[in-house]
């Protein structure tokens, strides 16, 4: 059974021969540069400096070694954004600062920081239908963006691995924080549902240019394509459920909708970090076919529990391992005794790719990791 076999299984609620494993095919599985270096060392791989496929998150894209000497099934495709292309920092006093294609200013800490944050939003607290009509939004229609995606999707394939397409950019809920600042997006939502319908309606029709042009160009090498907007906290959600099934979980619809009519074959991963566990029905009945994270420390989100009740409709992706305290923080064994939990909650009769609950941080300690990637292959073999 090849990656791709391994991973197709598991998608179809089957049991393969063993749990697959994602590390880097997407922005929300990834690997901090700072734990990759650290990760490489302890595999007794040489030192090279990493290539970055997200500049904002600081995130190393594995390179071939790394992928072979872990078993890691998936690849995956970055098309050109804001986090990987013409990122352009400069240095302001403390901090470095990046200037983006949306007109968001980010900042990182001078000289050693991990990662951006946002620090000025291109519209304000007043913004209106027709500022939003005349920002100057990034064309995601432009094929530009996936330039030199083809070969790579094909080399891929050619080589067994099963195929990730990554969303452009974030959610519609969460791009709409960046572009004019999270409690004005909040406050809009709330009081003023019209203003918040614009930019969300925009932020759709984006959404919808890009897959339009990709997936006709690329689908036909794709298996699973993503989708995010973190609504979650620690405890509850960002919003109320109703807010979301009003205002979101429509445009959301139509997106998914359209992909499902440009590549019926390919499976839907949709990331939402924290308590997400009431809207997984709604997620389940607009085409979600793959979850991630399940977010093991956040309320609501307990794995046995989770597959209980959902195992039959959705893939749990991710959940492996707990990022919040275990991996960075624990003794080697407890993070194995972690993951032996998590796949006897998640794995039985497939339907779980493992991976960490969000990327790995640079605080991670490689052993770690280690850990965690020998505890996978001892407890993950469904034919032990």
């Amino acid at each position: 059974m090849n990656s791709r076999q391994r991973l197709l299984t598991a998608l179809q609620h089957r049991e393969p021969d063993r749990v697959p494993l994602d590390l880097g095919s997407t922005q929300v599985t990834g690997i901090h540069r700072v734990a990759y270096q650290g990760l490489r060392q302890a595999l007794g791989l040489p030192d090279e400096s990493p290539h970055i496929c997200d500049a904002i998150q600081g995130l190393a894209l594995p390179a071939d070694d790394v992928i072979q000497k872990l078993g890691v099934d998936v690849r995956g495709l970055f098309p050109r954004n804001s986090h990987n292309w013409n990122v352009h920092e400069t240095l302001q006093g403390d901090y470095y600062t990046y200037h983006d294609e949306w007109g968001i200013t980010h900042r990182r800490p001078a000289p050693d920081g991990l990662y951006f944050s946002v620090w000025e939003t291109p519209l304000g607290a007043d913004f209106t239908p027709a500022d939003i009509a005349r920002h100057p939004w990034p064309d995601f229609s432009d094929p530009q963006r996936i330039a030199g995606l083809r070969p790579l999707a094909q080399s891929y394939r050619d080589a067994g691995y099963a195929v990730v397409l990554k969303d452009p950019f974030a959610g519609i809920f969460e791009m709409s924080q960046r572009i004019v600042g999270m409690e004005t997006i909040l406050m809009a939502m709330a009081s003023e549902p019209a203003r918040a319908e614009a930019l969300f309606d925009r932020l759709t029709e984006l959404k919808l240019n890009f897959w339009e042009m990709a997936l006709p160009r690329l689908g036909d090498l794709v298996d699973v394509v993503t989708g995010a907007d973190d609504y979650g906290t620690q405890a509850s959600q960002l919003i109320s459920p109703r807010m979301y099934r009003q205002l979101l979980k429509p445009r959301w619809r139509q997106v998914f909708a359209r992909i499902r009519q440009l590549a019926p074959h390919v499976y839907i991963f949709f990331h939402s970090c924290g308590n997400v566990r009431p809207l997984i029905p709604d997620f389940i009945e607009i085409g979600v076919q793959i979850l991630n994270p399940v977010h093991v420390r956040a309320a609501g989100m307990q794995p046995a529990e989770l597959k209980r009740d959902f195992g039959k409709d959705i893939v749990f992706w991710g959940g492996g391992v707990d990022t919040q305290e275990t991996l960075p923080h624990g003794a080697p064994q407890q993070v194995r005794d972690d993951v032996l939990r998590n796949i006897e909650a998640l794995a039985p009769g497939g339907g779980f790719v493992f991976n960490t609950v969000h990327n790995i941080q640079a605080d991670v300690p490689p052993e770690n990791l280690l850990a965690m990637y020998q505890a996978l292959h001892t407890y993950g073999n469904y034919t032990r």
